[in-house]
């Protein structure tokens, strides 16, 4: 990240923009991304496992469901192409990731997308599904807080998906959302990363 990470809120470094395409449910995507922002060079390993093991939403998902720590709105965008009828929120830190998803939400015609600061999201919404690559390099504690924060946002049924890779205390976080009263199943692993389904 030349010195400064994707979890600022305004990045210094240059912009310098670039293509990403990849499939996921069926449907290819061709979005656009930026130094500064998360993975800028291509879709996460982990966010490409997350999409392919964890189940999509169904056609019919009322939602709302959640892309937490968005980034230029991979997630976001499967999630409301998969679910046409239900907002997606797709929340980050970084203003120039917002500005990103925004622009590919409407380049995959994911019209059903809202983008928004951590703060702008309604505290009455509860979510029927949050989905997540957690950014596990800003360090435990900050983690927690941002789980702390959002995960209890989950409707009554609601679900979340994590995905965390295994040599960056993948094991270590499950253990810790148990101890927080969550119910954690490890729903599957590929290529070093643990997908978890959280209750």
């Amino acid at each position: 990240m030349t010195g400064e990470h994707y979890f600022s809120a305004q990045p210094s470094v240059g912009e310098r923009r670039r293509d990403v395409e990849f499939t996921a449910g069926g449907r290819e995507y061709a979005l656009v991304t930026a130094g500064g922002v998360f993975s800028a060079d291509r879709l996460d390993p982990g966010t490409a496992v997350l999409l392919r093991k964890a189940p999509l939403p169904a056609a019919g998902a009322a939602g709302p469901l959640l892309d937490l720590g968005c980034g230029y709105g991979p997630i976001a965008c499967v999630l409301a192409r998969s679910a046409p009828g239900a907002t997606v929120y797709a929340v980050d830190v970084n203003e120039r990731a917002r500005a990103l998803a925004a622009e590919n939400a409407a380049r995959a015609g994911a019209t059903n997308v809202r983008v928004a600061a951590p703060d702008e999201v309604p505290e009455e919404v509860r979510f029927a599904e949050i989905w997540t690559n957690p950014p596990i390099r800003i360090g435990k504690a900050e983690l927690h807080t941002m789980l702390d924060r959002w995960l209890p946002r989950l409707a009554l049924g609601g679900v979340a998906w994590l995905v965390v890779a295994r040599h960056l205390g993948g094991d270590s976080l499950q253990r810790w959302l148990e101890e927080r009263g969550h119910e954690v199943a490890r729903h599957a692993s590929q290529k070093g990363y643990r997908v978890l389904k959280v209750g």
